[in-house]
């Protein structure tokens, strides 16, 4: 199949989904034009304009950095529609009203040109109905594309094609969303609110129905139902304040008119407090009040009975907390057979999904697989109902729901499909996945660009292949595992619980880099699950600092630092391959490697402040050493390159002293922990593909390390600048002494110490006063009380 060519996107309409839709575009360096009506007064464009400003003040933002806003082109349909000529995908989101998508269709239709795509993007109306009054040239090339809000953050995009639409259009705008655009695809049938919003809306309702017979409080119930049973953290009634109670209403609303064969019908009449929260304007998070709200530091919850809110904080029993900690199997048992509310109202909740799961499956998804990813994807479940069930043993749940629906405790009479009761294990096999109106399993979809992705997400019982095992092994121990998919290039894969670095792991590496120089191109730093890495492993320091305090700790540091220098000055290149957080020694390790290939939700930074320390593995070298680099070498060293090179320093010094950490790969590149040579993937399972490519071609264009130079450093009176521009923070109460005193040893490594401005030192020479001064601080009892409250609780002290 050849590449979808996609020179520029339209995106039309620029409501809140459509802007997000054109800011993620734009994160994901695709050209794009927004286009909304023309304004009555003022600028033509400023319905666009005004949707464009407000997306630097969106939180979570929806922009990599708030400036690529201006990256956005802005049209208007009066004056701007030739434009359309050079899009080769045309996304349209504006408001879900039919009659005002075929007028836009109708208006459109000339300007498209004869290869583009052009996509809807809707929550839930007939994609059929929207193809039955379009153009028939462009029916082929039609169909709906359902992004989920955050469009940037969530991973998951349906695909929803009509009888009508072309097979290789579907093919080909797969393929662009996966790679170019970063999401995990599924194809779904024309059915009211597909798969992800039919699963997991009718799972709300489902849960408000539960809610109803039970009694619980909202708090008690996202307790229950978030983290605890392997759900995003917002639960059920954060999720539907976030979502926006009136977006939650509209969905509902397309379930119970769309919907009406559902077996499920009955039970999805619009929740009484919900219509209650929205006819007081109590929309959730965008009206700052809905199921929750929040006054000073206090959560509140609404009570339906009387209209008011009262206190919240119910949490989970801790007998029933104890079982969710179970295996499946035992959990699902010691739920069904508890008495206690809190129990019996899970299992409920749990029996209803597997219920609405198999009853909906044939008319809703092709396969069993694609409502799991859609419940992962879209609603943050690290399972999916069908993989729970099986998980938890298919035939004995089996029995447990029917024996429910007999004895008139479900909420729906329909039996369970006869299929679950065939002597199966289980919907998903090595085979493929239970796809019922085939009557077959189905293998995953696989096209050319699932070529780029070595360990794709799969389901439990598909028997994927697993990077844990994959390959051929080199060398592993207890930190890490030293591997190779192709005997051309090294892949170091940490296996430390967040992938933290010990004395253990920085051996393990050395070995990995000296196996790669030995005989192999290249060497990729990279683990399948979980961070990069997020930093130190500090448990591990415990001991030797019991015995010999910081200066025990002193010999682990050199280690690490010399390792840092013998990635930078390797004979073959190294390549971080990044995803999620990189933070202290994570971040350290990364800029020390040749190249960073980094997925767009990674997360860079310097972060030792939090616990009373410095970059001690590098970091603050690296920053000095950049800062040179960025010197424009026409100053040469004179007295004047303080002054210039305050300015190099002076955002790393900021970023370093307030532990910023970059919120997008993007905005880690404006801190300087990326550079402009490196790679920024949209989609997180492609990143070892490019990172090992990266190395090959590297090595094969003759790849030498960079030589060593001794650095021109800052000197004392830039020190004392930055440490200047610290007081006021100090002495107004925004810093503590300890912050101030750490900033200081900070500036004291950037700036060279004790020197004057320009003087020629060598990293080696940095990384001494990084050791020097993060031994010091190891023996300070503020800095000792933050790394034991980070230990115990998880949670940043500030002394």
């Amino acid at each position: 199949m050849s590449r979808f060519n996609v020179r520029k996107v339209a995106v039309l309409g620029a409501g809140v989904m459509g802007a997000q839709i054109a800011a993620h575009l734009v994160n994901c360096k695709v050209p794009v034009v927004l286009f909304d009506l023309p304004a009555k007064e003022g600028p033509k464009n400023g319905i666009v304009t005004k949707a464009v400003e407000n997306l630097k003040k969106l939180k979570p933002a929806p922009l990599g950095v708030a400036e690529d806003a201006a990256l956005i082109q802005q049209a208007n349909y009066e004056e701007h529609l030739e434009v359309l000529r050079g899009c080769d995908l045309i996304i349209e989101a504006i408001a879900e009203r039919l009659d005002w998508k075929e007028d836009l269709y109708k208006k459109i239709a000339p300007f498209v040109n004869d290869n583009a795509i052009l996509a809807t993007n809707t929550s839930g109306l007939s994609i059929t109905a929207m193809a039955n009054v379009l153009p028939e040239q462009l029916r082929s090339r039609f169909l709906g594309i359902h992004f989920f809000n955050p469009p940037r953050y969530m991973a998951l995009l349906e695909l929803i094609p009509t009888e009508y639409t072309k097979p290789e259009v579907v093919d080909q705008l797969e393929a662009f969303s996966t790679s170019a655009v970063g999401k995990s695809v599924i194809r779904a049938y024309d059915t009211p609110n597909f798969i992800a919003n039919r699963v997991g809306v009718a799972g709300m309702l489902l849960t408000f129905r539960e809610v109803e017979r039970s009694g619980l409080g909202y708090d008690v119930v996202d307790d229950l139902t978030g983290k605890k049973l392997g759900r995003a953290s917002s639960a059920t009634f954060r999720t539907a304040d976030v979502v926006g109670l009136d977006t939650m209403a509209h969905v509902i609303k397309t379930l119970q008119n769309g919907a009406k064969d559902d077996p499920f019908n009955g039970a999805f009449e619009t929740p009484a407090a919900l219509t209650t929260l929205i006819e007081k304007g109590f929309l959730g998070q965008k009206t700052k009040q809905g199921f929750f709200k929040k006054e000073g530091k206090t959560i509140l919850q609404f009570n339906a009975a009387t209209g008011e809110y009262g206190a919240a904080g119910g949490k989970a029993d801790e007998e029933v907390s104890k079982i969710l900690k179970k295996p499946a199997a035992e959990r699902l048992k010691a739920l069904r057979e508890s008495s206690h509310p809190h129990a019996q109202f899970v299992w409920a909740i749990l029996r209803n999904a597997f219920h609405y799961a198999a009853v909906t499956l044939e008319s809703i998804a092709e396969t069993a697989r694609d409502v799991d990813f859609a419940m992962r994807w879209g609603f943050g479940a690290k399972q999916g109902p069908f993989e729970l069930w099986q998980e938890a043993g298919w035939k004995q749940v089996a029995e447990w729901v029917k024996a429910d629906i007999d004895e008139g405790k479900a909420l729906s009479k329909a039996p369970l499909p006869a299929w679950v009761f065939d002597g199966r294990d289980g919907v998903h096999t090595a085979e493929g996945s239970w796809a019922p109106k085939l009557g077959k399993y189905v293998p995953v979809r696989n096209l050319p660009v699932y070529e780029r992705q070595y360990f794709r997400e799969n389901v439990l019982g598909s028997n994927a292949p697993s990077a844990a095992t994959a390959g051929k092994t080199l060398f592993e121990d207890a930190a890490i595992r030293l591997w190779t998919l192709d005997d051309e290039v090294v892949i170091a894969s940490i296996k430390s619980k967040m992938h933290t670095i010990s004395a253990e792991v920085t051996s393990g590496l050395t070995k990995g880099l000296e196996l790669a120089e030995a005989g192999y191109k290249g060497l990729v730093i990279w683990s399948q699950d979980g961070p990069f890495s997020a930093g130190a492993d500090l448990q591990s320091m415990m001991p030797a600092f019991m015995q010999g305090g910081g200066k025990a700790i002193a010999p682990f540091e050199k280690q690490l630092q010399d390792f840092m220098l013998s990635l930078r000055y390797s004979n073959v290149p190294t390549v971080a391959a990044m995803h999620g957080l990189a933070l202290g020694g994570g971040c350290e390790l990364a800029v020390h490697a040749a190249k960073r290939v980094a997925a767009m939700e990674t997360y860079v930074g310097l972060v030792e402040v939090g616990v009373g320390l410095i970059p001690g593995g590098g970091g603050l070298a690296y920053l000095a050493r950049r800062a040179a680099e960025l010197l424009e070498p026409s100053k040469g060293v004179s007295g004047q390159v303080g002054g210039e090179l305050m300015g190099f320093l002076k955002e790393g010094f900021q970023a370093a002293a307030m532990a910023k950490v970059g919120t997008s790969a993007i905005e880690s590149r404006k801190f300087g922990y990326l550079i402009d040579g490196d790679i920024i993937v949209p989609h997180k399972d492609e990143v070892l593909h490019v990172a090992i490519a990266q190395a090959k071609a590297m090595y094969e264009s003759g790849y030498r390390a960079p030589a060593k130079k001794l650095i021109p450093v800052a000197g004392r009176s830039v020190k004392a600048t930055l440490q200047s521009s610290l007081i006021n923070m100090r002495d107004g109460g925004f810093i503590s002494q300890h912050d101030y005193y750490i900033s200081s040893c900070i500036a004291d490594v950037l700036t060279g110490g004790d020197v004057d401005a320009g003087t020629l030192v060598s990293e080696e020479y940095l990384h001494a006063l990084e050791r020097k001064h993060f031994c010091t601080l190891l023996d300070n009892p503020k800095t000792q009380e933050r790394i034991m409250g980070m230990l115990s609780t998880g949670k940043p002290v500030r002394n």
